[in-house]
């Protein structure tokens, strides 16, 4: 007699059987709003691309002091890399994006009518800890929010929100300059057209705000500070009921082994 060589579909996790799960929409739409801050982390590091010509001219730039406001978002973004993590987890992953999305805006905005080429710098400075943050939480709530059979085709969203921002504020800012007749030259609200090139960050800014509002705290935060129950309902609306049970005790074994250093471990082991 044969034995059938084709792979069995089914895996066991802790004796309870448990097939993958299908792809579903509501877990693309999840991981889809947690992308919009890789778009926006596209958008505020490409936008100053079209802006800095006109920036120079604008506040009489030298180049060092110049170089130094293009690239004052990546002090800010190193910090809020750091500071992201930490965050996330005593506040939740929800509160780090919403926290992104009010820093990109407030960004875009303070860029926009900074009044010297110091304070746009400091509103740069923003961006890049905006930037630094969504950098950190994004990829992590598609990987907690999403199930195993697609983790890696959703955690690619972020990468795709990255360069689609990139893209679109560079079309912005062409098509602002066009508009205006050069990224110098005064538009709408008689404000130069290289100021909007970074007011227009607002919008996704919004958006993304506003989305954060409606998609569920990630499952292994909620786990992480005993609140179960939300955290089952949010794995029933990822999941279905099929392996919840073994689903939760995975991640609460995961929790269970992660265990902050104390000071005894830190001084290693005692001198005798």
């Amino acid at each position: 007699m044969k034995q059938s060589l084709r792979k069995p579909t089914v895996q066991t996790v802790r004796g309870e059987s448990q097939e993958e799960p299908p792809q579903s929409g509501a877990v693309i739409l999840l991981a889809s709003v947690a992308a919009l801050g890789g778009f926006l982390f596209g958008y505020d590091s490409a936008v100053i691309n079209g802006a800095v010509s006109a920036i120079g001219a604008q506040f009489s730039a030298g180049a060092a002091a110049l170089g130094f406001t293009v690239s004052a978002a990546l002090l800010g973004a190193a910090a809020g890399a750091l500071c992201a993590g930490r965050v996330a987890d005593h506040y939740g992953r929800l509160y780090a994006m919403r926290l992104a999305a009010i820093l990109f805006l407030i960004s875009a905005i303070g860029s926009g009518v900074a009044n010297s080429l110091f304070v746009l710098a400091i509103f740069r400075v923003v961006g890049g800890v905006a930037v630094g943050v969504a950098s950190v939480i994004a990829p992590a709530y598609i990987a907690e929010i999403a199930p195993a059979a697609i983790r890696g085709r959703l955690g690619s969203l972020q990468q795709l929100a990255i360069v689609s921002g990139i893209f679109l504020s560079l079309l912005v800012d062409y098509g602002v300059a066009a508009a205006a007749g050069g990224s110098k030259a005064p538009w709408a609200l008689g404000l130069e057209a290289w100021r909007w090139m970074f007011i227009a960050m607002t919008i996704p800014a919004l958006v993304y705000g506003v989305l954060s509002l409606t998609i569920p705290e990630s499952p292994r935060h909620l786990l992480a500070k005993g609140r179960i129950d939300e955290a089952r309902e949010v794995l029933k609306r990822v999941l279905g009921e099929h392996g919840l049970t073994a689903k939760i005790t995975q991640i609460r074994e995961s929790l269970a082994g992660e265990k902050e250093p104390s000071w005894a471990d830190l001084r290693g082991p005692a001198m005798g």
